[in-house]
């Protein structure tokens, strides 16, 4: 916590700072105090059994259903205060300022959907039967508030905790958890109608779906960790036979992802880019290493089987599924635009888009990286360098991307390489 920017901790500050200026300014007069005790506690069993997603401490949970429950029975002001019940959550890991944060934001997402629920014409209280469906637009509103807001204050938060150095999280996870908790949040409104038939007991209903759905995402989040995992042996496998490329596989990640980013890819497609970024170099694991390390020129036999690690690295992954799209970017990321490239000679758009963009970023990384015979350009030097291939070398729409990316964002260059004696290394160039 303490590396986080002073940007980073005035966000933080306002997020809960906001949420307790909604608690203290609002009107607790005339609440179902039962009501408010009972949702709070199903927020603190949807919290408590939190599934962990990725490494970054990201953790879904079918809080929604509670909120929105919360909204339609007690209206804004109670459904915030049964947010706060993320603060008394008996899940590991979260650290007393996280989980403010999180109080703080689930507060701000609950309130909001609240407001919108009236906005749209919805009544509060315990619905009649006479009441459906005119509460199904106004709750449908306040659900996609209270998803939006929820993922955007989050993602915000992330992107300004960052590490720069490191590759990119990859949250991918979005659109999936975007309509898992819009399908639990509906969950809210079966509680709010059953509700005067079974009163306090009726969350007791939705209790087994919550865990069904617990365990579905963590059997999901767990395909993700070893699809990770699996990427990351992969590339250490790589660094630890080409050690004066450690953390290359890293950087091209990040690059491919800024220019994606840029472009437009769809949020799957960024996710896959990534794994291509962290794999394009996996088939120098079918390259000697006698000739990686080579202290001087290449043979023309060395410099063909240099030229074969494309292939060599499709043949290495292509039995993984997740990859996809990944795999046309691992075979053809040496392809040139003006068709000089290999292992196919494809030019334009024959080469897939993914190997157009990682040329892009492998290439950066390479000039921007220290080596044992030579020392590392400058940013606006590899820059130039790029602008000088754009067309020859590179798709040049890709080139503009990175640059409008990296003048935007800055870019972290790596640590000088250690010290050692001369070896020849491959490069991208």
């Amino acid at each position: 916590m303490s590396k986080f920017s002073r940007i980073a901790w005035l966000y933080i500050g306002a997020v809960v700072a906001s949420a307790a200026i909604v608690l203290a300014a609002g009107s607790y007069r005339g609440l179902d105090w039962t009501q408010v005790g009972v949702l709070g506690l199903l927020f603190i069993a949807c919290e408590s059994s939190a599934t962990l997603l990725n490494g970054r401490g990201l953790a879904w949970s079918a809080n929604t259903m509670a909120s929105l429950a919360a909204v339609v029975l007690c209206g804004p002001v109670a459904a915030a205060l049964v947010a706060c019940g993320t603060l008394l959550s008996v899940r590991r890991g979260p650290t007393l300022m996280q989980r403010l944060f999180n109080a703080g934001m689930y507060t701000l997402s609950a309130y909001l959907a609240g407001r919108t629920y009236l906005a749209f014409g919805g009544r509060v209280g315990t619905p009649g039967p006479s009441s459906f469906p005119g509460l199904i637009g106004p709750f449908a509103a306040a659900a996609v508030v209270y998803v939006a807001v929820n993922f955007m204050l989050l993602h915000a938060a992330f992107w300004l905790t960052a590490d720069p150095d490191a590759a990119p999280a990859r949250v991918g996870l979005d659109l999936k958890l975007w309509l898992t908790d819009l399908g639990y949040g509906a969950f809210g409104i079966l509680i709010a109608a059953l509700w005067p038939v079974l009163g306090p007991f009726t969350p007791v209903l939705v209790l087994i779906p919550v865990f069904v759905a617990r365990w579905a995402v963590a059997q999901f989040a767990a395909q993700q960790r070893a699809y990770e995992a699996t990427v990351s042996a992969l590339c250490q496998a790589v660094e630890t036979k080409d050690f004066y490329t450690r953390g290359h596989s890293e950087r091209v990640s990040r690059g491919a992802v800024m220019i994606a980013t840029e472009i437009g890819m769809r949020p799957e497609r960024v996710g896959a880019i990534q794994y291509a970024g962290m794999l394009h170099d996996v088939g120098k694991l079918g390259v000697p290493t006698s000739v990686l390390q080579k202290r001087s020129s290449l043979t023309d036999d060395e410099y063909a089987a240099v030229q074969l690690h494309p292939m060599r690295g499709l043949d290495i992954v292509r039995e993984i599924g997740f990859l996809d799209e990944a795999l046309a970017g691992i075979m053809h990321h040496h392809e040139r635009i003006d068709g000089r490239g290999y292992p196919m000679g494809l030019a334009g758009d024959e080469i897939p888009e993914f190997a157009r963009v990682l040329p892009v970023a492998d290439a950066f990384d390479a000039m921007t990286s220290d080596r044992s015979y030579r020392g590392a350009r400058t940013v606006h030097d590899a820059i130039a360098e790029l602008r000088k291939w754009a067309g020859k070398q590179f798709d040049p729409a890709f080139v503009d991307a990175f640059v409008t990316a990296i003048e935007r964002d800055g870019w972290t260059a790596p640590e000088a390489a250690p010290a050692a004696e001369p070896l020849r290394t491959i490069e991208s160039l």
